[in-house]
């Protein structure tokens, strides 16, 4: 987990590894970027903390992880803590009181900052314009996007631009091309051996070390491109129909490749293990991968449950033919966009799970409720492989028993997998 030392006597904030020498006495930590923005820093210029991966500590009480995880969906662009409180059954006042225990912040300032550190990072890699940035970044004005800038950044966003540095921009022949950062280690060799194994055909594939996949942004199709970076950051080249919003396409891709959060708790407990503990040390930086949309992962669970390997496969691809919507012209086996409930709801063998998705029976954003229901009309072993993707801590769909891994289980089974 990165921490960030905040220097009183300057009012800077700097990551770790930063060149500067301030006196031990004048230093505060912070876990947060947005903690210590809220507290009155500013990032450094040398050492440029936006730059880097900013998780929430994987031991972060569960209600906050789900809250950070719907204010990355975009909840907060359009409502207010109320909102977000009433999502997750409890008070605005209540999810404050959480926020600030255990991130230093409230969900208002997290989002904020989390807006003005992409905007920045925009800012510096592509050559979008201002206003696109503000909107891409998932700001309601330029007005508002300014006043953020200059009250976490001491600058305009013009002025931010001008200070860019000549390796910062990426250079693009087509698309949008972005940094994802991460904090060492992160192996990802292992998560998109992990993610080619499991691509849906015409949706999904993975091509000499490169994820690709289709997506749909309001009906609009796209594509997404995911590959090695450098030491601490993957390439996304995103072809998307529009640049608005595209913060949530950019916070997914990084939670389908697992950078949303670096499981050092999690590590260190399973290093203890006698059987996952050399696996740990061969491989310290595996994750656990996420979706880019839920239905659709859940929807490759159950029909890998139902069938063998070959057998589902197939299954998947034929499902993606006749319900998918197509998308030509993108190669590298790439043809479909991934089928709704809604269109799925009249296929033979995904059909019955698919309308109690599409009528509400069943909701893949609740964590709370996910494994029970799904427990209703899928197997257990389904159910746990719908959860671990989904962000759940402690899914296992393994078999056997295996308590003393609790409640680090998902991280486990994903290296018993990718071993």
């Amino acid at each position: 987990m990165t921490t960030y030392s905040a220097v009183r006597t300057t009012g800077i904030y700097c990551r770790p590894g930063c060149g500067a020498k301030p006196l031990a006495e004048n230093v505060s930590t912070f876990e947060l970027p947005a903690a210590a923005e809220a507290a009155g820093y500013r990032a450094c210029l040398r050492c440029r903390p936006y730059r880097v991966a900013g998780t929430v500590a994987d031991e972060t009480p569960e209600l906050v992880c789900r809250a950070v995880q719907l204010i990355i969906a975009g909840l907060l662009d359009e409502a207010g803590e109320e909102a977000l409180g009433a999502r997750l059954g409890v008070s605005a006042r209540h999810l404050r009181r959480m926020f600030h225990e255990h991130l230093g912040v409230t969900p208002d300032q997290f989002a904020r900052s989390r807006r003005a550190h992409f905007a920045r990072r925009l800012l510096d890699d592509t050559d979008l314009g201002i206003a696109e940035v503000a909107f891409a970044a998932g700001f309601g004005s330029l007005r508002q996007f300014n006043r953020a800038m200059r009250e976490i950044f001491r600058a305009t966003p013009r002025e931010l631009r001008d200070r860019r540095r000549r390796g910062d921009r990426l250079a693009a022949d087509g698309g949008l091309v972005l940094r994802l950062p991460f904090t060492p280690p992160y192996d990802w060799e292992a998560m998109s051996s992990y993610l080619g194994a499991r691509a849906v055909p015409g949706v999904e594939s993975v091509v000499d070390g490169v994820y690709r996949r289709t997506i749909s942004l309001d009906g609009e199709p796209g594509l997404l491109e995911i590959g090695a970076g450098g030491e601490d950051h993957l390439i996304l080249r995103a072809h998307l129909p529009f640049w608005e919003g595209v913060i949530h396409v950019v916070d997914r891709a990084a939670r389908l490749v697992g950078l949303d959060c670096e499981p050092v708790r999690a590590r260190a407990h399973l290093s203890a293990d006698p059987e996952l503990g050399p696996l740990v040390t061969a491989r310290p930086g595996v994750r656990v991968p996420g979706a880019w949309g839920p239905f659709e992962v859940a929807v490759q669970a159950v029909v890998r449950d139902r069938l063998a390997p070959d057998e589902s496969s197939d299954a998947l691809r034929k499902l993606v033919e006749v319900y998918g919507v197509p998308v030509p012209g993108l190669g590298h086996g790439l043809t479909h966009a991934f089928p709704g409930p809604e269109a799925l709801a009249a296929a033979e063998m995904i059909g019955p799970f698919a309308r109690e998705v599409a009528n509400g029976n069943i909701r893949l954003a609740d964590a709370e409720t996910l494994v029970p229901a799904l427990e209703t009309v899928v197997s257990r072993r389904a159910a746990q492989e719908i959860a671990l993707r989904l962000g759940a801590r402690d899914a296992w769909p393994l078999g056997g028993e295996v308590e003393h891994l609790r409640p680090w289980r998902s991280l486990a089974a994903v290296y018993q997998l990718v071993a």
